[in-house]
């Protein structure tokens, strides 16, 4: 490739990676709405005004090669990523986020791409700011991964689903949910859920926000529903149904105090809750404490905790560490 036609490219790829650095600002505005925690939000926030300062740098390389930032590229960025947002509503949280990891696979590549160009044509300048892009996308990779490997785990993610995105995955999970109850063991358990409103179809809809929604207030009746229904699908030996009930429980945390993986966490402090969960290794432990702390007390230390454990051991899985 001769000079020409390489800083031709590069001034290309330039403002294409400055178009796609405007639709990745956007979608993590996006994201910042679904932020778990304060901590998540901040870092979201603080992730797109970084982006805004990668794009102006982008700019200015651009202006430096003799070019001028297409003005039309912030107002496609800008649409992208509101497409982006509407139609993963209809996506499960995993797709989603595969979407948003395709992304930024792709500036990450164009950066190193540009760097090698600017390389060629010794361009100390371009190359920084190369160099600036392949650090900030190859943490941005490394993040995404960790909450799908968060979200694989059973959670708690960093970002939590769209009320949509919950309505989806928990259908598709319905879907593949085997039958395995007998007929008397149905007609015992609808006679509970009669017995003590509210009925199965509301308990599905809660259901629906599992692992997402902490229920913060149920009626001791409701309580009991769930945990009598469990029982006598144990006792007919519907396993099956016992556990998607217990699950339920679990994951909207309605679980007794007993039945949690730390002993006498109803009696701990959030310094000493932080440590129990810190020597916790199982991800689905952690999210029943998660769901458990949210429902009854929601102390941003404890919460914070649960999901920095998840994320050790979504990064151990992944093979990030």
């Amino acid at each position: 490739m001769s000079t020409r036609n390489t800083a031709t490219t590069l001034l290309a790829q330039l403002r294409v990676i400055r178009d796609l650095t405007d639709t990745e600002i956007r979608i993590a505005e996006t994201r910042i709405a679904q932020a778990r925690t304060d901590a998540v939000r901040r870092e979201l926030a603080e992730n797109a005004d970084n982006a805004r300062v990668r794009a102006e740098a982008v700019e200015a390389a651009i202006r430096e090669l003799g070019g001028a930032p297409e003005r039309i590229g912030p107002f496609l960025g800008r649409a992208a990523a509101a497409v982006k947002a509407i139609g993963e509503q209809a996506q499960p949280f995993d797709e989603a986020l595969l979407g948003d990891l395709v992304l930024e696979h792709q500036l990450l590549d164009r950066a190193r791409y540009v760097k090698a160009l600017a390389t060629t044509l010794q361009n100390a300048d371009v190359v920084a700011v190369a160099q600036r892009l392949i650090t900030a996308h190859t943490a941005t990779v490394e993040w995404l991964t960790t909450v799908l490997a968060e979200d694989a785990l059973g959670g708690p993610t960093a970002l939590r689903r769209t009320p949509i995105q919950a309505v989806t995955g928990t259908a598709v999970k319905l879907i593949n949910i085997p039958v395995t109850w007998s007929a008397r063991s149905i007609d015992r358990a609808l006679d509970t859920f009669r017995a003590a409103p509210p009925a199965l179809g509301e308990l599905l809809a809660r259901g629906a926000h599992a692992g997402d929604v902490a229920v913060k207030t149920l009626a001791a009746s409701r309580d009991a529903v769930l945990e009598t229904t469990e029982q006598v699908s144990r006792g007919e030996g519907a396993d099956s149904a016992a556990g998607a009930v217990h699950s339920l429980r679990s994951t909207t945390g309605l679980l007794e105090p007993t039945e949690l993986p730390i002993s006498g966490y109803d009696d701990l402090n959030v310094a000493q809750a932080v440590a129990e969960i810190k020597d916790l290794s199982d991800p689905a432990a952690v999210r029943v404490v998660l769901a458990y702390e949210e429902a009854h007390k929601a102390r941003q230390g404890v919460v914070s905790a649960a999901q920095a454990r998840v994320s050790a051991i979504a990064r151990e899985v992944s093979g990030l560490n």
